[in-house]
């Protein structure tokens, strides 16, 4: 087995620890620099390294080693400089289908589509290379990747890449929204009507005339998704596509993104809704490895098999064990009876912001329940939550609590206090409950504005379960994080609630995360920015049936995971289970 050092540089503080590694290291105690200073963190001579692993137990988790797995026989396609992440194999597009790209965070999957898109130039494992297409041909020789490569550097392909992050977007143009589209379009020869089209297809035509920092997360996601496709390219990258997006957004999108294969396009996506990914994926490859140090892109797989496969954690035809456990997702139980009393009740409210309404129907929870509350952005789901956890008052109506409550809001600001800090309580009585479980335990030293939307998220749930409430108010506790860690995250959700005999509501657009995690469901529904109403709570059943007919869609079950599948839309399931009312699984 060949072995790579790794340091995590966002994580190394030598002014914290004095260097300890360098002074645990025994190489460097015979006078030999194995590892020595470097720009303020540290550097680790590889050939020199033992494997002994001493170092790996410095206090932040900054150092791996990794002996890679023996049936890896290439050199990396990319890494980043000496003891870098490096990239293993690459995705390769196919003509007329969406090919998925799954994995978890850290694992190279926004490195592997900027470097088929071009915006990154893969060193081939050597620091201060740059690989042109015939190069990469002849370094994927005898795969199909070598195709591939030759066909790129006859240029007979072009790219277009839609970036994670979207929210840079107005940092990198400042301008209004039809100006961008008519600049990207100019510049692949399209035409106005072309993007009107487009607009009114993803739902932007009403918000042409406003600048781009002036729309929200939602809009600035379907603008992106919008100007990666007017490039009129053979290949479009989307890297997170569901980011701010609600439950019928993301269908939208879903099947915008499946008529791009439709006109003979080929599409990547990355994704961490797997209902989503399993609706719009033809093709699925699998990525694994360790977060930070090293991935690995697997063979292509059919999506059904692919996700099953990454649950299963074990790829049997590459006999890979990339995780020592299955992700288990059971059929659901028989919702627990209800106590005899609401730990907070609510009457009918009513609440008026400007030029938006909400009326919330009469409704409670009990102790020990978790509700999941679902609905269209901007219909009043974070209103109720906010009115709930006192930070707004209702206009009509009251709510009877005398009880503690805990809130995780949906947006999350990041000032420069150290984890540590934020986490005193948690690390203190939930270490093995939250802090371990939620992998936030390496980050105590670093700020809080030096964070990544996932580590941030992990902390702030962190901190709002750790505290001592009665009812637990979490609002997107799954976005920005990957989908491994919302499996796990649902479980310490129920189980720490559970556990301690309390409650929770929680708002969320992953159906997967709300359907493992609810017992019963509040569901919204409306016109957004203008009015909103509430129904429930109300039973799994009833209030799944009753807002997946607002999407159109129904659902069944795998019958080998037991995830949930969206139906083909007009399939015999599909209208069997709509004809009899039975939407959420049939």
């Amino acid at each position: 087995m060949r072995r790579i050092v790794v340091l995590i540089k966002e994580r190394c503080n030598p002014q914290a620890c004095g260097y300890w590694c360098m002074k645990a290291c025994p190489v460097n105690r015979t006078g030999k620099d194995c590892i020595k200073p470097a720009d303020g963190k540290v550097k680790i001579d590889e050939l020199l390294c033992t494997g002994c692993g001493i170092c790996t137990k410095c206090p932040f988790g900054a150092l791996k080693i990794i002996n890679l797995p023996e049936e890896l026989k290439s050199e990396p396609i990319h890494r980043y400089g000496v003891n870098g992440f490096a990239l293993f194999k690459i995705p390769i597009p196919r003509k007329g289908k969406v090919i998925g790209i799954l994995g978890v965070n850290g694992i190279g999957k926004s490195t592997a589509l900027k470097i088929l898109s071009g915006i990154l130039k893969p060193n081939l494992g050597v620091e201060g290379k740059e690989a042109g297409y015939r190069e990469l041909a002849e370094f994927f020789k005898g795969s199909e990747a070598q195709a591939y490569f030759e066909e790129l550097s006859r240029g007979g392909a072009s790219f277009s890449y839609k970036p994670q992050q979207v929210e840079m977007i107005p940092k990198m143009f400042r301008g209004k929204v039809i100006e961008l589209l008519l600049k990207i379009s100019r510049e692949a020869g399209g035409n106005r009507s072309a993007i009107d089209r487009l607009a009114k297809r993803l739902e932007i035509d009403k918000i042409l005339e406003r600048g781009l920092s002036q729309i929200s997360g939602g809009e600035l996601q379907r603008v992106a998704i919008a100007s990666s496709v007017l490039k009129g390219a053979s290949t479009v990258m989307f890297d997170e596509p569901s980011s701010y997006l609600d439950i019928r957004q993301r269908m939208s999108v879903a099947k915008f993104i499946r008529e791009q294969s439709d006109e003979g396009k080929s599409s990547l996506v990355v994704e961490h809704d797997l209902i989503l990914l399993d609706y719009m994926a033809d093709l699925v490859h699998i990525m694994y490895g360790e977060e930070y140090a090293f991935g690995v892109v697997s063979g292509v797989k059919g999506v059904r098999e692919g996700i099953n496969t990454f649950l299963e954690g074990y790829i049997k035809e590459e006999n890979v064990r990339f995780r020592d456990h299955r992700i288990k997702i059971e059929e659901k139980p028989p919702p627990a009876a209800r106590g005899a009393a609401d730990v907070i009740h609510w009457e009918k409210l009513v609440k008026k912001l400007g030029k938006f309404s909400l009326n919330v129907a009469p409704g409670g929870v009990g102790k020990g329940e978790v509700i999941g509350v679902v609905g269209e952005n901007g219909i009043g789901k974070s209103t109720f939550i906010k009115i709930l956890s006192g930070e707004m008052d209702p206009d009509k109506g009251k709510i009877d609590k005398n009880i503690r409550i805990s809130y995780k809001p949906q947006y999350l600001e990041a000032d420069d206090k150290l984890v540590e800090e934020v986490l005193k309580r948690a690390v203190r009585e939930y270490k093995n409950e939250l802090v371990k479980p939620l992998n936030v335990h390496y980050l105590m030293k670093r700020k809080l504005s030096e964070l990544s939307g996932g580590e941030l998220q992990r902390v702030m749930i962190a901190r709002t379960l750790s505290e001592e409430a009665d009812i637990y108010l979490l609002d997107e506790p799954s976005a920005y994080i990957d989908v491994e860690q919302r499996l796990v995250l649902s479980r310490i959700i129920r189980e720490f609630v559970r556990n301690r005999e309390a409650s929770a509501l929680v708002v969320d657009h992953d159906l997967l995360f709300i359907d493992y995690i609810s017992e019963r469901l509040i569901v919204f529904s409306g016109e957004p920015s203008i009015h909103g109403e509430s129904i429930g709570p109300l039973s799994m059943e009833e209030g799944m049936n009753l807002f997946l007919s607002k999407l159109g869609i129904t659902l069944r079950r795998d019958a080998k995971s037991k995830r949930p599948r969206i139906n083909k839309e007009d399939s015999r399931l599909d209208r069997v289970q709509k004809s009899s009312n039975k939407r959420y699984y049939a």
